[in-house]
């Protein structure tokens, strides 16, 4: 399995950005799918998740009511709509496969992207 996030890139705050996560594999429906991120200095947190058939959906608190994730599982891509972006966002954004368990832990997860780097100007 492979996995590749880009869309990153260099944005004002208030500003928004989209990213993607194409993944390889036939199965890539059977799997829920996550967002995580890391910022210089901080450990890697959870952003957002969703399951396999993108009815449900989780989110942290700091991005609630402004980030979305969705998925298309005929392109076998996951998406996470940024929006009204803040400094505090800037990070490198990583996708990962949810193999089982709390959506939130990344502990749960199995493979995972390069990282796409989001910076946000204030």
């Amino acid at each position: 399995v492979q996995l590749q996030a880009y869309g990153g890139g260099l944005v004002q705050a208030g500003g928004s950005l989209r990213l993607s996560c194409a993944a390889s594999g036939r199965i890539f429906s059977a799997y829920g799918m996550g967002w995580f991120r890391q910022a210089p200095g901080k450990e890697r947190e959870f952003v957002a998740a969703l399951t396999w058939s993108g009815d449900s959906t989780y989110y942290a608190d700091s991005v609630k009511g402004r980030f979305t994730m969705s998925r298309d599982n005929s392109k076998n891509t996951v998406y996470l709509q940024m929006n009204s972006l803040r400094p505090e966002d800037t990070a490198v954004y990583y996708c990962a496969r949810h193999l089982g368990g709390n959506y939130y832990d990344q502990r749960s997860y199995k493979y995972w992207g390069q990282g796409t780097l989001v910076t946000v100007s204030s």
